[in-house]
Parts: C-alpha cells; sequence; structure tokens
C-alpha cells in the first residue's frame, strides 16, 4: 500500500506544471500588464503597446510544457482555443501568427533583442537580459 502511495504521489510530482513568467524587452516601459490585455496580446487582436511601440509576440511550440501552463495557467485558456484564436485571425486576414521559438534559449534571445517583444518562461530559466511583467 505505501509503495502505491509513493508511486502516485511521484508520478503526480512529475507531472506538475512548471512555473511560467511572462518576460519582455528589457527597455519596455511596462512593469505590469492586466490578464485581460496578455489575452488580447497573445490572442492577436492587440498590436501595440500603451506607448504606441508594435507588439511583437513569441511563443513555444504547441506541445512544450511551457506552453501548456502558459496558457492554462496565465491565460487561463487552453493551448487549442489559443491555436483556434490565431487561425481565425489568420484565415480572415486579420492577424497573423506569433513567432514560434524551439527553445527557451531561442525565447530569451528573442525577447531580448527584439524591442517590443513579449513572450514567456519557466522561472528558473530568467536572466537579466529581459523584463519580468508582473500580472496584475
Amino acid at each position: 500500500m505505501l509503495a502505491a502511495f509513493l508511486i502516485t504521489a511521484n508520478s503526480y510530482a512529475d507531472n506538475q506544471e512548471p512555473a511560467i513568467v511572462v518576460i519582455a524587452f528589457p527597455s519596455t516601459s511596462e512593469n505590469s500588464i492586466s490578464r485581460s490585455s496578455l489575452r488580447a496580446i497573445f490572442g492577436m487582436r492587440l498590436s501595440k503597446w500603451p506607448a504606441d511601440t508594435p507588439v511583437k509576440v513569441f511563443v513555444m511550440k504547441d506541445d512544450v510544457p511551457e506552453h501548456g501552463a502558459f496558457s492554462k495557467n496565465i491565460l487561463q485558456v487552453f493551448p487549442h482555443q489559443l491555436r483556434l484564436a490565431w487561425d481565425r485571425q489568420v484565415f480572415s486576414g486579420q492577424g497573423q501568427y506569433p513567432e514560434q521559438v524551439v527553445s527557451p534559449q531561442e525565447m530569451l534571445s528573442k525577447i531580448a533583442s527584439t524591442p517590443g517583444a513579449i513572450g514567456y518562461i519557466k522561472t528558473s530559466e530568467v536572466t537579466n537580459n529581459v523584463r519580468i511583467l508582473q500580472i496584475r
């Protein structure tokens, strides 16, 4: 019985989603962002920061754990719902897909070097080259 409990507990610990933070270009004037603004930005419906700088959205592939955790825990939507929103924008001619990156290192590099950039990463992988945006 104890062995079954330990196996279940270890499986649960292994399946926990990573802690995610929203990151932006280091010179972004924003320190925080509302959840509704994040949904609009990552839904490709909001294309400018309050200071009128164009927003450049970076995401990880749909099957990466960080993308699932970001979608569900930060945006509070399922990854497939986010994909459907992007498809609607693109197929209606009103928008484009966000730029996909293949690794946390590429995410950090793109965000740090692209004015107006926004993305997400595991808390444990954040560097001083990007700005963390608090969610309000």
